[in-house]
């Protein structure tokens, strides 16, 4: 029997797995079977806690569809408070390896119970090639096509590919639109894209469709990306913390300067634990 918990970050939901002490990931064909909803657990994705090369723990990823994400910002949320709460680290700072490279995270356990963790998230990178993305030089508020329609958009990377555009985060749109964005032909790696809103000058409304995952209730990077985007674009401010609402709740996210690492806070939580054969 294997053991599992069902863990999520602002109900973008996972199947986790603690490789740490030995065993193996699943295969990309059974983490899809367990991310359906009807015939299996139930998830955005599957992540494994392994042992790391550049850190003390690994943070692997499947998505739904079984394709491999870099990072995951509130996979990596929940990941960093299992690793304190199964004893393999005290805290309240862990470093984990990711494939867009070592994050460390600061897991707070806050009145009532809640747990809190704030992760350092790397540098915003605008360069096409850093994303990727077709072309030269960047595409920071370009102009990019989908479905006979017209975008203003952004893109960048936080380890992972991401479009932001700003203007509406209605659901109908990120649901017609963000797929044939995903796979536009000038992101060689497909990308995920953000629909977001300004709602304040400090607050932004977000509906983000994940690569290989679909409409989601949260994004992590895609909050990241969405607050990176705004301040590049002299929408919203650098150094205080920017809200971004989505679907499950806000995550709370810092961009120092566009130059240095983006932080962002939000909560992990513990669904329940089970076994499989």
């Amino acid at each position: 029997m294997i053991r599992f918990w069902k863990v999520h970050g602002l109900g973008n939901d996972f199947v986790l797995f603690d490789a740490y002490r030995g065993g193996e990931r699943v295969s990309s064909r059974r983490a899809v079977a367990l991310c359906d909803r009807h015939t299996g657990i139930g998830a955005d994705g599957v992540l494994t806690l392994l042992p790391g090369r550049a850190a003390p723990f690994l943070m692997h990823l499947y998505n739904a569809d079984g394709s491999e994400a870099e990072m995951c910002g509130n996979g990596i949320r929940c990941l960093a408070r299992h690793i304190v709460e199964a004893g393999y680290h005290p805290g309240p700072a862990v470093p984990i390896e990711t494939g867009a490279g070592v994050r460390s995270c600061v897991v707070e356990k806050k009145a009532g119970g809640e747990v809190q963790v704030t992760v350092e998230m790397g540098v915003a990178r605008f360069e096409r090639s850093a994303v990727p993305m077709a072309g030269r030089g960047e595409f920071v508020g370009g102009s990019i096509r989908a479905g006979g329609r017209e975008f203003i958009a952004t893109a960048l990377s936080l380890g992972n590919p991401h479009l932001v555009i700003f203007g509406s985060a209605d659901e109908a749109l990120a649901a017609h639109f963000g797929p044939l964005l995903e796979r536009h032909p000038d992101f060689p790696q497909r990308v995920n894209v953000g629909f977001a809103e300004l709602d304040g000058p400090r607050r932004v409304r977000l509906r983000v469709w994940e690569r290989g995952c679909g409409l989601t209730r949260a994004c992590g990077t895609g909050a990241c990306a969405a607050a990176a985007a705004g301040v590049r674009l002299g929408l919203l401010s650098a150094g205080e913390p920017i809200e971004v609402w989505l679907p499950g709740g806000a995550l709370r996210i810092t961009v120092p300067a566009l130059d240095a690492p983006l932080l962002m806070a939000g909560p992990a939580e513990v669904v329940f634990r089970g076994e499989l054969e």
